[in-house]
Formats: structure tokens, sequence, C-alpha cells
């Protein structure tokens, strides 16, 4: 009766996607850690990072980087597509995929959280469930446009937490409906645009489903052409003769017709539709594609890349000498400036924000901030020579607002250690207080002083107080150690060049729910097991066996600011080597107290010498759990919104006081301004924010809620933050089609990609069309085009 594959057939004007193939450890299930319990199964995570990359790709391809040879679409045939490798092909060897893969991680947990928080995984217009197909089709494009709307206004936060939203319900359309039990082999043409009707959508009075009493189902949908969707659940109730959504935790689908009819995994036990779950993968991936390509049709290639945080750079930093002798370098640097800005606009290549900061005898700014490269030269052009004095210049002064800087390093009354590896290079130690003297040894123990120039380890400048060591390349591996003789307390911050770094995030283990996976904390919790996963970034896999990667075995806990070791824990890989996926347990006993500590990852490189990365933040034990949720969607001028506030202690007894603050001109009020919990209890408070006639659309409001401890409690505080959007309500056309079109349409930037046959490589010379397999090794590449249905 189904069918058995989904044939992707050449669709007309011609769009590039990399349709990387999935090992079958990688569901329509939150996260990777649904595949404890849905092995094979294609994750929403899986679904979003895929076709990030898909349109990351093709942006890349239509966009040459400046001063670099294009990239050619015959490179990347037959391999597997990773973030490193493909950055490293457009902006050079090296060059650090991490933040891209930071925002990514941010639209990827937005996503699974819709399964997880109390306003959202319940709701059916978020989930496409319960036949609610049009409210559903209304809030995707709501959040759609809410993605536009805060990407626009610079708060990509926002941004990525809304298309994180809109990407869960978009996906989830093709698990939960019928529309691929209708023999469908493309996206729905319509529902990315409000103003296209869905067609032939299931009455209430119109039967769906006939019983099945087993886990497997194949046969339970009855003879007909309508769009439909399952109930899930108690609210709302499931009429006679509807389908349910299936699965072990569906209350609805114990009642006539048993069953169900959602493709969320490959495990029966969940889906009954399970047989048909990679056909509705690789329609969600399509699908998933098309939004990011509205996306950055509507943005533009700069603002794509702002949202994703494909820019290597956040800013453009220029620092310009304004003193009197100065007037022909200047003219020189405007030029030069000028022609870095051209070349970059419009490009992955162009910064957020450009600053500009002028310095002169003795002093330095003002600083110019822009995001607009017009404005930059504008005030670039009006900087002119000025008259210096007989001071010394301070250059350094200059660099310290522009440059980013690390928080500072507490040196005790010993030698501070630090490692370095073979994959370190521009290794430079900064030291700045009022300093007697110093040393830096190397693993030989040689060793080098305060004097200033070039010295045995490398190059000493000192500024004021200020003192910085270049060490030579390449620098020797192995233990240095330093020595500070200062008052007070000198700062020191050791800093080197790598492409191997990690991301880290927590989450608790949700497996007791329709979704089983893994919950994203933003901090852990005091008695609370959670895990930790880490992405490692960097690896450099193209034509390297796996025996020669980098791997790490372990991460060690240690406390901020004394650096005393609170514990080691194992590191677990997960997927594919070629992922660089880890996941430590972090048992209650280890998160026990709350307060501040440090990561550091120890492993090996491919040669087996010890590698040793630290994370450039601490994190934070925080005593309980504070989850701040609120309406999904926009705030209109005058509304008044309730928002949702639980908080949960699982160490100890707790007695706090909630504090609360909005921006100003904004009313916020709370039903709960104290709370005492015991251990493992929860309690629940309600906040109404009132939002008034006057709030500007198009701007961003920031709740927050604080637990303190009362009076001298030692107990550090938990904040909750929510951002919300306020919008007026705007016509349904927001998002809707051009007018001499009758579906979406995705040009291509370049008129150089022409319609192409499909082509695809996969596994022994597998393909994917025409052939249900999902494969476990290698990437396929698909030339589709979008526009004609």
């Amino acid at each position: 009766m189904f069918p058995t594959d989904v044939p992707l057939a050449h669709l007309g004007s011609s769009v590039l996607l990399l349709l990387q193939l999935l090992p079958p450890t990688s569901a329509f299930f939150p996260n990777i850690w649904s595949l404890l319990a849905a092995p094979g199964s294609i994750t929403h995570q899986d679904l979003t990072e895929e076709a990030a990359l898909n349109v990351t790709l093709q942006l890349f391809l239509e966009q040459p980087p400046p001063g670099r040879p294009p990239l050619h679409l015959e490179d990347f045939l037959g391999c597997t597509l990773l973030a490193d490798d493909l950055f490293a092909s457009y902006f050079g060897p090296g060059s650090p995929s991490r933040r891209f893969r930071a925002a990514l991680g941010e639209v990827s947990r937005a996503n699974a959280a819709q399964d997880f928080l109390p306003t959202s995984r319940n709701d059916p217009d978020l989930h496409f469930d319960a036949e609610r197909l049009g409210q559903g089709r209304t809030r995707l494009v709501g959040a759609l446009r809410e993605t536009l709307v805060a990407a626009r206004a610079l708060d990509h936060t926002l941004a990525r937490q809304r298309l994180g939203a809109a990407l869960h319900a978009l996906q989830d359309f093709y698990s939960h409906s019928n529309w691929v039990e209708l023999g469908q082999q493309q996206p729905h043409p319509h529902l990315l645009w409000p103003r296209q009707e869905l067609g032939n959508l299931a009455q209430e009075g119109d039967p769906t489903c006939s019983d099945c009493e087993e886990l497997s189902c194949p046969g339970n949908l009855l003879g007909f052409t309508l769009l439909t969707s399952g109930y899930f659940g108690i609210h709302p109730s499931k009429p006679l003769g509807k389908c349910s959504h299936g699965g072990r935790f569906d209350q609805s689908s114990s009642q006539p017709p048993r069953g169900g009819i959602n493709k969320d995994s490959t495990a029966p036990g969940f889906s009954p539709h399970h047989m048909l779950h990679l056909q509705a993968a690789k329609l969600a991936l399509l699908a998933s594609i098309q939004a990011f390509s509205l996306l950055r049709s509507r943005l533009g290639d700069s603002g794509f890349s702002r949202l994703l945080d494909i820019t290597p750079a956040s800013s453009l930093s220029f620092v310009l000498d304004t003193t009197g002798s100065m007037g022909e370098e200047i003219n020189a640097a405007k030029i030069q400036a000028r022609h870095i800005v051209e070349q970059r606009r419009g490009s992955p290549m162009e910064p957020i924000h450009y600053v500009l900061v002028p310095f002169h005898d003795p002093g330095f700014g003002p600083v110019f901030t822009t995001s607009d490269p017009d404005s930059f030269w504008q005030q670039l052009n009006e900087i002119h020579a000025l008259g210096g004095g007989d001071e010394p210049e301070m250059c350094l002064s200059a660099l310290e607002v522009t440059l980013p800087l690390e928080p500072p390093v507490v040196v005790p009354e010993r030698p501070l250690v630090f490692i370095v590896d073979g994959l370190l290079q521009r290794v430079s130690v900064r030291i700045h207080g009022e300093v007697s003297s110093f040393w830096i040894r190397n693993p030989a123990g040689i060793s080098q002083g305060p004097e200033e120039g070039q010295g045995s380890l490398g190059h000493t400048r000192r500024f004021g107080q200020f003192w910085m060591v270049s060490i030579n390349d390449p620098p020797q591996t192995g233990t240095w150690e330093i020595q500070v003789t200062a008052e007070g307390n000198p700062r020191v911050r050791v800093q080197a060049q790598t492409s191997l770094d990690f991301l880290f995030h927590f989450g608790i283990p949700m497996e007791d729910g329709p979704h089983p996976g893994l919950y994203p904390l933003t901090q852990p919790i005091a008695g609370l097991q959670t895990q930790l996963l880490v992405e490692v970034t960097g690896l450099g896999l193209r034509g390297r066996p796996e025996d020669s990667l980098p791997h790490f075995s372990h991460v060690i806990l240690r406390g901020v600011p004394e650096g005393a070791e609170l514990g080691q824990v194992p590191l677990e890989p997960r997927g594919a080597p070629e992922q660089g996926l880890l996941v430590a347990s972090l048992p209650p006993t280890l998160l026990s107290t709350a307060g501040p500590f440090s990561l550091e990852l120890i492993g090996q490189d491919g040669e087996g010498r010890d590698l040793h990365r630290a994370s450039p933040q601490p994190c934070t034990v925080v005593p309980v759990l504070l989850e701040l949720s609120g309406p999904q969607g926009f705030l209109a001028p005058g509304s008044k919104a309730p928002l949702t506030l639980r908080i949960a202690s699982f160490s100890s007894p707790q007695d706090l006081n909630l504090r609360t603050s909005v921006n100003s001109s904004f009313s916020l009020t709370s039903n709960l301004s104290r709370v005492r919990l015991e251990q493992n209890e929860s309690a629940w408070g309600r906040l109404w924010l009132e939002v008034p006639e006057s709030a500007a659309s198009h701007s961003v409001v920031m709740v927050t809620v604080t637990a303190l401890g009362r009076e001298a409690s030692p107990v550090p505080p938990t904040h909750a933050f929510l951002r919300l959007l306020v919008l007026a309500p705007a016509p349904q056309d927001q998002l809707a089609a051009p007018v001499h079109s009758s579906g979406p349409i995705f040009t291509s930037v370049s008129p150089t990609l022409r319609p192409s046959p499909l082509v695809t490589w996969g596994r022994a010379g597998r393909g994917l069309a025409g052939n249900p397999w999902w494969g476990t090794v290698g990437g396929v590449l698909l030339l589709l085009g979008l526009a004609s249905w």
C-alpha cells in the first residue's frame, strides 16, 4: 500500500544540495541522545545540521572567497561533508568552524527544546498534531517571520531560537502527517506560504484510521486522499475514527482506533509507521533546506552568514595612528581599508561590526563601531593626522580596546604551568600588573627573563605594566612554566593558535516522555545526574586515516579560581569518529556543591603525544533548576502575555528569594516572590508581562528571573532569561511567494549553475535515489531544483 522509497527526481531550476549520509547510530526524535531508544533513526538535530551544511556549501560555491581560488563541485563529490573541511576549503587551511558550529548548536538545541518546554511540548499546533494543519502552518510561518525580524535587528540569539522552533514544526509535518503515506515524493509546495491553500484537508467527520492492535501498523490508514495527522494524548481528545500519533507514551493510541501513524523513529514501540521513517526524513531534510534557502534569500548572503556565524570574525578592526607625522600613512591606510571592506562586502567574509580606533599621543579614541560599511567609510574619511606630544605613543591601549580579551588567570605563589602540544602555534604569554620580574621555562629547561627584545625562547615587548612574550615557532612540546614576582595579583594569560578546539553543553536525559532525548541545560544543576556533550572541532579529517586522528579520553573538572581538581570522568564517543562527538556522565556527587569550575580535555594526538585543551570560560554549578518559558510567538504592542516559571531543587533544601526584571516601560508581575523547597521538590509560578502600546515593533524584550539565597546565604544566584519579540500583527503575505509564482522560489545568486542530472555518490557506488538505504559511510551530492512542483 505504501511506497517503499522516495525517488528524488530532478525538480527544475537548480540548487546545490549536499545530503550527507548519516551513520546508523545517528529521529524526528530530538537529538543524538534519542538514539539510545531508537538506534538508526534520524533526529531533528541531524536534519537541522545537514540542511545548514547544504545551504552553506551552496553559498560558498556561488560566492568565491576573496583572494582565494573558488570552490569546485567536483571536489566534494563522494566525500562526507564536514564543517571543518568545508571551512578549510573556503577560508584556508586551519580556518576554524567553531563559531559556525556553536551557532548551529543553538539552533539544534532550540529545535530539541520544543519537545521539552512546558509551553510547547503539548501544543498540537507546534507539532502538526490533531489535524491542526492550517494552524500549524500559521505558527510555522510566524516563527520564520520572527527569525527574519530578530536577525535584521542583529539579535541572533533570539533569531536562532525562533529558527529552531520553526524547523522543529516543519520537520514534524512529514513525520506526524500522512503526506508520505499519500505517495508524495517531494515536500509540500505550500507549507511555507501563508496565502496558499494546503488543500484536501480531512474534516472533523472524516474517518481516517482503522484499528491496529500491533506495535507496527502499516495498513491502518483508510483508503483516501485527504491530508490528516494523528492525535496525541488527551488534549484535544481524539474523535471517533481518527488516527492517533501512536507509540508507548500516547494515551490516545489505546482508544479505538488503536495504533498510530507517526514516523518519528525506526522503533515500532515509538513509531507505528516506523517503516516509512527514512522516506519522511528525506522529505523533512529537503523541506529544511528550503527553509534555510528562504532565509538566505530574505536576509541576503551577508545577513545569512551572520545568522549562522559563517563569517570567520565577528568584527573587522582598524587601528590608526593619527599623530602629526603619520599623514601619508593614514592616506595609504584609507585606501587599503577601503579595498578590504569592498572585498568582503556582501560575502560570507563580511563582518558583523566594523571598529575604528584612532590613537595618538597620549590617548586613543573615540572608538567608532557600526554594522554599515558605508558609515564606516564615511567615518574613516574624517580622520586626519593630529599634532603629537612628547609622551610615548600608547599603541597597546588601542589594541586592548579592539581585541577580545580572555578572563585573566590569578597566579599563586608558585610557578604557573601550561602544556604545549604539536598542534599549537604562535604561542604568546601576556602578563599584566606591577611586575618586578618573571621568567618562562620550556620543557628543555631553557629560561627567558623579562629583558625586552629577542631572547632564547621568543620576543619580549613591554608596554607600561603589560608584558607580552611571543614564543618562537614551532614551540617545543611539553610542560612550560612561568614564575612571576609582583605586587598584588598579577594577571597571566597564555594564548595560542590551533585548529583543534571543542564546544560543550549540558543536558538531562529525558527517557519517560513521548520523545526520549536530552533536555538542554545552560548550566549543570547541583545534585542532578547530568550529561556533558563535547563536540571536538578542527579534527582535519580529509585524507587522514582514523587511527591518526587526535582523540580525547577523559575530562577534568577543576575548581575556579583555586584550580583544585574536582574529579575526572571518562569520555565516550558517540556516532561516527568524524563527527567528533563525546559524552561524559557527570554523577550528582561531582556536582554536589554549587560554584564555578573549568573543563579540561585530556587525550593524545595521532602519534601518541599528550593533548590538553581547556575551556576558555568557567562553568557554574547552580543550586536549583530555574526554567522560564513564554508564548510561542511574538508579542503585540498593548498585549499581556503569561509566562511560566518552574524552580526545582535536587541537592538540598533551599530557601530562596525571587527577583524579576524587564526592559523599562514594560510591566512585569509575579505570584511568586519567595520559595522554600525540600530536596527533589518543585514549585511553579506565574508571571504576567504587559507590553505598552508605545512599544516599538521589531524590538526585543528581555525578562530575567533570579533566585537568591536569603540573607547571608552562600548559595550563588541562579538566573533564567527569556527573550521575546515585539511585533505588530502583519498581513498573511509577509512570506508569500512572488505574484508570478505558484510556489516557493529559491533562485540562485549565480546564474552559472544550470539544471543538471541527479548526481549521487554513496558507499560502494550505491546512490540514494531508488534505494531506501541511508548510508553509513561517505556522502551523496544531489543537484536538485526547488522551484517547480
